[in-house]
């Protein structure tokens, strides 16, 4: 049985990367993790944005209604500066908010730096996407995906994409498939496809 196809959308929101005043390293940071982690093909749709709340929202849209991506990953944008406005634009163009997802987020950069509480991560549905924003930075990313472990390698802390494919399948997204070394994704029993 082959994995299902996913295609996912990746942006980039930031002023200064998006106008080349220094290189964007969220993109490359996210599908280098992906790649390391999801076992389905994946296609990509990525943006280079900057942080303009209009702008935020109309590349959301464009990659849910028309790109019809299954998941869409948002780095940057997040905190409390003026110019931070990804979580405003992700709610405006939302049919659901998943409010664990931010939550987990902030605990798990709270093991790290006390001011992970100024982080303002969303997560929402729209139509049949789910829509996650990241943090800015690299290490951040990859430790808010995959989740925190111990010194033996046994997980500590829960990532945030163990619960990512089962959310996409209660909406009718693809059935992702995951590398287990990198995150175990859980589903109930029941919701567990079996390999023939």
């Amino acid at each position: 049985m082959q994995n299902d196809p996913i295609k996912i959308g990746l942006v980039s929101v930031s002023d200064r990367a998006s106008t080349g005043v220094y290189e964007d390293k969220g993109i490359p940071s996210l599908q280098e993790w992906l790649a390391s982690a999801v076992q389905n093909t994946i296609t990509y749709a990525t943006r280079l944005i900057a942080d303009e709340r209009a702008v935020i929202e109309s590349t959301l849209v464009e990659l849910v209604d028309i790109e019809r991506c299954d998941l869409v990953l948002t780095t940057g944008g997040t905190g409390p500066a003026r110019r931070d406005v990804t979580p405003e634009a992700t709610l405006a163009i939302a049919h659901k908010e998943m409010q664990g997802f931010g939550e987990q987020m902030r605990q798990i950069s709270l093991n790290f730096v006390p001011t992970a509480i100024l982080s303002r991560q969303v997560a929402v549905i729209r139509s049949n996407t789910l829509i996650i924003n990241l943090p800015g930075q690299p290490k951040s990313i990859k430790e808010t995906l995959e989740g925190l472990r111990d010194e033996s390698g046994a997980s500590k802390v829960h990532g945030i994409f163990a619960a990512v494919p089962y959310c996409i399948d209660l909406i009718g997204g693809p059935y992702i498939e995951t590398n287990e070394a990198v995150c175990k994704a859980f589903r109930p029993k029941n919701a567990i496809r079996t390999r023939v």
